[in-house]
This record gives C-alpha cells, structure tokens and sequence, in this order.
C-alpha cells in the first residue's frame, strides 16, 4: 500500500486535525522564526525559490511535505527528503554583514524549530479535542522526536520527556527577540497577505486572518509582535474555533487530512520522476 495511504498519528495531534493544523500555519511561523538566527537566516536567505516572501506557495508546500514526511512518512522518504533539505541548507548562512550570526546547520536552531513544530500541534490538539491523557500525551511527544531528527539533530538532544520539554521551552523563550526588521518582515505572514496579490475585502480578510494567528500566539510571541490580544479577542477566537470544529468533525476524513495526505504522494512522484523536492 503508498505509504499515503497509511493513516498514522501525527506528533500532537491525530490525522482528523491535519488540515485545520493550517490554520496555526502562520503562527509557527512567527514562533520560529523569533528566534533571531532562525528569522534573519530565513530572511536572508540565497536559496530564491525557497523565499517564503517572495514564493509563497512553493515554501508552503516544502514546510507542509516536510511535516509529512516527518510525521507520517516511510525511512525512504525521510532519507530523500533530508538530502534534499540538506542541499538547500548548504546556501544559508550569515555574512559579515548580517546583523546576527547563523547557520541552516546550526542543531540548537533546528532544534528549536522542531519544538516550535511539536508546540504548535498540541496547541491545534487543545483547541479541536481539548488536553489529551497522561498516555496519549506521553506517546505523541515520543514520536514528536521525528520532527528534529528528521533533519540533523541527532535523538539525544530532544529533550527525554515533556518536563524537560517544558524546562527547555521555557529557557528558550529567553532567547527570542523580534526586532524592527523581523518584526516587518514577518506581519504579513500573519495576516496572510500575498505578496503582489489584492483580493475584494482584503482589509477585512487580513484582520479576520490576523485575529486566527493571534490566537494560537503564546502571549510572549504576541509581545514581541507587538500585536494586541484582549479578553474580547480571546472570545471571539474561541468562538470561530468551535464553528470550525464542528464543521472539521462533519467532514470526510480525505478532507481533515488534506493536504498533508496528498503532498505524500506528490512526494512520491518527485522521487519516481527526479524532480526537485524542495
């Protein structure tokens, strides 16, 4: 059977939530990428077809395959998709001229990018299904790991349980900073605004998108976003979010996995035809 075709839970939350994860997609964006090394590499960097500012829907499809292949893909997969990655890593690195150093291969930096990945699907999980059990919890946080090996961090350095995932994210959190520069660069992700791109209504659209990003903030990220949040945002999220559970538990289970369980077979494909896969 393609390994499309076999369901698996996902780190953080099942198959059921795959597709209403996008929605937090913006948000762990911004988590991500507060983490200086993180934000200025991605802003700077050489790699042209991966700039999520300028190709929007290519660097999509790259970060949502590569949570596939992480969270439900085969080890030929996995193995394909990291040397792919790899490759493209190999472009991105500070220059004299950068304000901050960095390095794509920096571990500590994937690491942090991996747990911004695993934070940001137990926030979807508590929001459509609410805290899941000491058991559930414990499993997905193991298989969670997948999201930082699959790149270069090697196993011993994911922290051994969710306590030490809590001690680490919470020392993490005193390395993020958003500045003036990242800070510009990153608002219209959190609106989803496309770059060259005026719809109808496009006011009403980005506050609409920037309430849903907001929302799945922690408040530190929403601080150094200097985006507001208030007790009548937080109901008005609450109450959008619980429209859209209900919708998200009426529909075809093809469709809560969309795209996650497509972008496996296209995956799939690139590797049979040697197209790029990233």
């Amino acid at each position: 059977m393609p390994s499309w075709r076999r369901p698996k839970r996902g780190p953080g939350f099942d198959d059921g939530l795959m597709g209403v994860a996008l929605l937090a997609g913006p948000a762990n964006v911004i988590m991500e990428l507060a983490r200086p090394g993180v934000g200025y590499g991605v802003m700077e960097s050489r790699v042209e077809s991966g700039r999520a500012d300028r190709h929007p829907v290519k660097r999509a499809r790259t970060t949502f395959t590569y949570l596939a292949v992480a969270t439900r893909g085969s080890e030929e997969q996995k193995k394909a998709y990291r040397r792919a990655v790899n490759k493209s890593h190999a472009q991105v690195y500070s220059t004299p001229d950068s304000p901050v150093q960095y390095n794509a291969f920096d571990k500590d930096l994937q690491l942090w990018v991996a747990a911004c990945l695993y934070k940001g699907g137990v926030d979807i999980a508590r929001v459509f299904i609410g805290e899941a059990d000491d058991e559930t919890a414990d499993r997905q946080y193991r298989e969670a790991m997948a999201l930082a090996t699959t790149l270069q961090v090697p196993a011993e350095m994911w922290p051994p349980d969710r306590a030490a995932f809590d001690r680490y994210w919470q020392e993490q959190l005193d390395k993020v900073h958003i500045d003036d520069t990242i800070r510009e660069y990153l608002y219209p992700f959190a609106v989803s605004r496309i770059r060259g791109v005026r719809l109808p209504g496009q006011q009403a659209l980005e506050r609409f998108n920037l309430l849903i990003t907001t929302g799945f903030l922690p408040q530190r990220f929403r601080d150094e976003m200097q985006l507001e949040w208030n007790a009548d945002m937080q109901r008005k999220f609450d109450r959008l979010m619980a429209r859209i559970r209900f919708v998200n538990n009426l529909a075809p289970r093809f469709i809560r996995e969309f795209p996650f369980n497509l972008l496996l077979r296209d995956l799939d494909r690139r590797i049979r035809t040697g197209r790029p896969l990233v």
